[in-house]
């Protein structure tokens, strides 16, 4: 029987654990779940002669490496922080490793002892690393296949809330961490290509620059850029394409109220506050604005930001509930953020019936026998409900498949790496097709640089 161990029994693991107990009957699988919270592991193997839940602290060693020494490949659901002490023991122990997230330095400086050891040590399988570059290299694939020189490659992603359960004005709910979704942007300008003219976005102005997709059925739904959409070039094999640009998907709007909160300077996450436990979310609000003996929060936040009381940003203030002078934070020694984190929590948490879902748009735009043409591409998936949710599957099931590939010895490529390759993405794609993940794809007219516009490389006479 092949021993696989799961560490990490999240929001994100329920697709991925149904699916491996589902099949472990089939595929000879012992599956081992191990999590801090015994309770949270339990529910799933509870009475399944396949399976077992253990505690499991990832910084013990000796648990640690107990349960790694014990199984044929390990799944690690954990923050991306926690992956290299895992990797190191699967190295020791000659394991084979899946994770969902990006691939650092850490995690790269693995690849020559991994292939020394014939081992796979998969990563950015999940959604978003994953989904995104198995979708993309498939059509890139094909257009490369039929003479195609790719121009353009546009690759947008968001988790979503569904169109049944949007009940608030920000179209928006926390449907995955939402430290991550308060700290989006930071870091760095956003870098990407434009018609062969490279583009920079300060974070100050991340919410500002956005563009509008469509999506059949769905509506219009507006990007903003990512942090660093050049790292690409090399990923995808493009040599000298001329737009290179990747995005987070939001619902119209989200984008510019958002911004509200960035230039007050609530998602700053470099300094924490004093007494912040104590801190009422009125006197929050107001530890950003201006002192006046006599103007309300409510006056100075508006003239601040230059708000009209009639504006939609305002009543989506409002419908936080921000001015509140009685909840508290609640946080000791918090950051701005953390305490904006604190107080969207309390308005944005999915309810007992709500669905999410995952929305993912490509745009490939290419010149083929002298003429250019475009494909777009799209993915809509809706969850079931609060436990098997949409990014649950999205993330989970690319894992899951893969990890039984692997054990399966259909994937012989070692080392550290991504599911670029047609060996990976292909009997990949095929399978989530009878989960409902398909992409449909449109032929369009190519809309890339016009030199009949007054743009970048207009020359203009004095």
């Amino acid at each position: 029987m092949r021993n696989i161990l799961i560490i990490g029994a999240g929001r994100s693991a329920t697709s991925l654990i149904q699916y491996l107990l589902n099949k472990s009957q089939s595929g000879n699988l012992f599956i081992t779940i191990g999590d801090k919270s015994l309770e949270s592991v339990q529910k799933f193997t509870e009475g399944h002669p396949n399976a077992n839940g253990i505690l499991l602290d990832v910084t013990n060693e000796k648990q640690r490496r107990v349960a790694i020494k014990s199984c044929d490949l390990v799944i690690s659901m954990l923050p991306a922080r926690f992956h290299a002490e895992v990797a190191k023991d699967c190295i020791r122990y000659k394991k084979h490793l899946v994770t969902a997230s990006y691939i650092n330095k850490e995690m790269q400086s693995f690849d020559e002892e991994a292939k020394a050891k014939s081992l796979v040590f998969m990563n950015e399988i999940g959604l978003d690393p994953g989904l995104d570059h198995m979708s993309a290299m498939r059509v890139i694939d094909r257009i490369r296949d039929k003479g195609g020189k790719l121009l353009l490659f546009e690759s947008f992603t968001g988790g979503l809330i569904a169109p049944e359960s949007d009940n608030n004005l920000w179209n928006y709910k926390f449907t995955w961490n939402p430290r991550n979704v308060v700290l989006a942007g930071q870091g760095g300008a956003a870098e990407f290509i434009q018609e062969g003219k490279y583009k920079y976005i300060p974070y100050h102005r991340l919410f500002r620059r956005t563009e509008i997709i469509n999506i059949e059925g769905y509506g219009k739904f507006e990007v903003y850029a990512n942090r660093n959409s050049l790292k690409y070039h090399s990923i995808y094999g493009f040599k000298d394409i001329l737009t290179l640009y990747r995005g987070t998907i939001r619902r119209v709007g989200f984008s510019k109220s958002w911004n509200m909160f960035v230039q007050l300077g609530m998602t700053d996450d470099s300094y924490t506050i004093p007494n912040s436990e104590k801190l009422s979310y009125r006197q929050f609000v107001n530890l950003f604005l201006p002192y006046s003996p006599t103007d309300s929060v409510e006056l100075k936040l508006r003239h601040n930001l230059k708000i009209d009381q009639d504006d939609l940003r305002w009543e989506k203030l409002e419908e936080l509930d921000i001015f509140n002078s009685k909840k508290t934070i609640g946080i000791k020694n918090a950051t701005p953020a953390k305490a904006l984190q604190k107080i969207l929590m309390d308005k944005w948490t999915l309810a007992e019936n709500d669905k999410d879902m995952i929305v993912m748009y490509h745009k490939f735009g290419y010149e083929k026998d002298g003429e250019k043409q475009q494909i777009d591409s799209y993915m809509v998936i809706l969850g079931d409900d609060q436990t098997y949710t949409a990014m649950a599957k999205t993330v989970g099931l690319p894992v899951a498949i893969i990890s039984i590939k692997i054990l399966n010895k259909e994937i012989t490529t070692w080392g550290v790496q991504r599911p670029i390759a047609r060996e990976v993405y292909e009997p990949i794609l095929n399978e989530l097709e009878s989960f409902g993940i398909t992409f449909n794809e449109q032929k369009t007219k190519y809309l890339g640089y016009n030199p009949d516009n007054l743009g970048d490389n207009a020359t203009v006479s004095p």
